[in-house]
Formats: structure tokens, C-alpha cells, sequence
């Protein structure tokens, strides 16, 4: 009788185990299919714009889904008719750049200063700055225009670098306080008994060490000066001033009905974007988990 329980037992134990291995495994194939499903859907606009910009017309009205059966750079020799583009290309970068440089400069210094320094009231303004990312741009669309228009700096690109610096600048100071605090403080105080002053120990250690999160502020900063349209509609009015992302819109209103061209516009749109994502890739990931390591 005791060697038939046992038997049982041990029975169950192996059709359990069989049945919590076929669970996983299911489990596992759910989840793969679902973040398959998830992952194509995503990259779905992605492949169609890359496909479709590399048709022609008629191509495109027979085989809208599929790969071109003769690529050709038709679309983007008609997207490139004209100086318009490369204008409005040249435009985008110089903004996207000079922004970059300042948000990070700005950025940086007010960080280490957060994250190193003793200051009356550092908390309160500290939370003050950071409180500023919650207000959507949007809702200072009309105030900052007619400041702009006072101070006479509509249709310049020093009215759109200093929005967008100010936008900018609480989610870089947050970030870069939240990673300078992770560097440790014997680093410093080893500085500090070298001689270094303040200004040497940012520029000379904490630049250097920070590397990830200023890569990921590179990278979403760019990201959003390349992408946003709403302040650049409105105070670069001039067409020699619009950015890629501005100009494109009455471009693709001009070739409503020529997809493929409009198609190649938003390609050359969004190469730029790719790049500057593989190429920082990497410090990108470290960069966004940076902060949580350490209080």
C-alpha cells in the first residue's frame, strides 16, 4: 500500500512538473507573439514610408503594401526640385544644434550645481524648474508670441532657440542633477585636495563621467527641436526661416495626391533622426537608467 502512494506521488510530481513546463513554455510563446505583434505594428509606418518613397506614382496606386518592383529615386529628385528642401534642411539643423549646445551648456552647469552645492533655497528652486515640465508648450503659444512681437524678434531664429532652450532646460537639469549625484564623493574630494576648483572638477570629472546622460539629452533634445512643429509654424513665418518639419507640411499639401514624393520628403526628414539614435544608442540606455542607481 505504501509503495503504490508513493508511486502516485510520484506521478503527480511528474505530471505536474510536465504541465508547469508546458505552461511556461506557452507563456513564453504568448508573450513572444504578443511583443511581435506590438513590434511590427510599430515599425509598420516606418516600412511603409521607406517602401513608398522609393515607387512611382503608378507603382504605387497598383502595389501600395508591397516592395517596389523597380525602385526608383523619381520621388526624391521631384522632392529636391527647387532650393526649398535643402533650405528648410539646412534650417533644422542649424536650430537643432545651436539649441543642443545650449540647453546642455545651461544644462549642465545648473545640474552640477544642483547636485554639488550648498545654497540658500537650492530644494525650493530645484523643485520650482523641474515643476515647469508638466505645462505643455502649447499653452504659451499666444504669451510668447506676443512677447516676440514686442521685443521685435518675430521671424528670427533667435526667438525659436530661446524658446526651445527654455522648454528644454528643466527636463536636461533633471536628468544630469540625477546623474551627477551617482558620481562618487571621494572622487571629488580627491579633486578637491589636487586643487581643483569648482569649475575644473565639472569640466575635467563630471563631464567625463557623465557621458551616458548627456548622450541621452543629446539625443531626446535633438529628437523634439527636429520634430516640433507648433512654435516654429508660428514664429518663423518667413519661408526662407521654416524648418524641415514646417516646410513639409505645405509640401505635402502641394503633392497631396503624389504620396510617393511626399513620401521621400518624410524619409529625408527622418534619416537624420536614425542616425543620431544608433549612433547613441548605447550611451542612450545608460543614460535613462543612470539616475535610478543611486538616491
Amino acid at each position: 500500500m505504501i509503495e503504490d502512494n508513493v508511486e502516485k506521488n510520484k506521478a503527480i510530481s511528474t505530471n505536474f512538473k510536465s504541465w508547469s513546463s508546458v505552461k511556461g513554455k506557452f507563456s513564453k510563446t504568448l508573450v513572444f507573439i504578443v511583443l511581435a505583434f506590438i513590434s511590427l505594428t510599430a515599425l509598420f509606418p516606418l516600412y511603409f514610408l521607406f517602401v513608398t518613397a522609393f515607387k512611382g506614382q503608378r507603382e504605387f496606386v497598383l502595389n501600395q503594401l508591397g516592395l517596389p518592383i523597380q525602385p526608383v529615386l523619381t520621388s526624391f529628385e521631384r522632392a529636391f526640385q527647387g532650393r526649398e528642401i535643402p533650405l528648410w534642411f539646412l534650417n533644422s539643423v542649424i536650430l537643432t544644434i545651436a539649441v543642443v549646445i545650449f540647453v546642455i551648456l545651461l544644462g549642465s552647469l545648473a545640474a552640477y550645481a544642483f547636485a554639488r552645492m550648498q545654497f540658500r533655497a537650492k530644494d525650493v528652486l530645484f523643485n520650482g524648474i523641474i515643476s515647469l515640465m508638466v505645462i505643455p508648450p502649447v499653452l504659451m503659444i499666444i504669451p510668447l508670441f506676443v512677447l516676440m512681437v514686442k521685443i521685435h524678434l518675430v521671424n528670427t531664429r533667435i526667438s525659436v532657440i530661446l524658446v526651445y532652450v527654455g522648454i528644454l532646460l528643466p527636463f536636461t537639469i533633471f536628468m544630469l542633477t540625477s546623474f551627477f549625484k551617482t558620481i562618487s564623493q571621494e572622487i571629488v574630494d580627491a579633486a578637491v585636495v589636487d586643487g581643483c576648483s569648482d569649475f575644473m572638477i565639472y569640466w575635467k570629472i563630471m563631464l567625463p563621467l557623465a557621458r551616458p546622460a548627456l548622450a541621452t539629452c543629446v539625443i531626446v533634445n535633438a529628437i523634439y527641436v527636429w520634430n516640433e512643429l507648433l512654435i516654429a509654424l508660428i514664429l518663423l513665418q518667413k519661408n526662407e526661416l521654416k524648418t524641415l518639419m514646417v516646410g513639409l507640411t505645405a509640401f505635402k499639401s502641394r503633392y497631396n495626391m503624389d504620396v510617393p514624393v511626399t513620401m521621400a520628403g518624410l524619409v529625408i526628414a527622418t534619416i537624420p533622426l536614425i542616425i543620431i539614435f544608433l549612433l547613441g544608442q548605447r550611451h542612450f540606455i545608460r543614460g535613462l537608467v543612470a539616475g535610478s542607481l543611486k538616491g
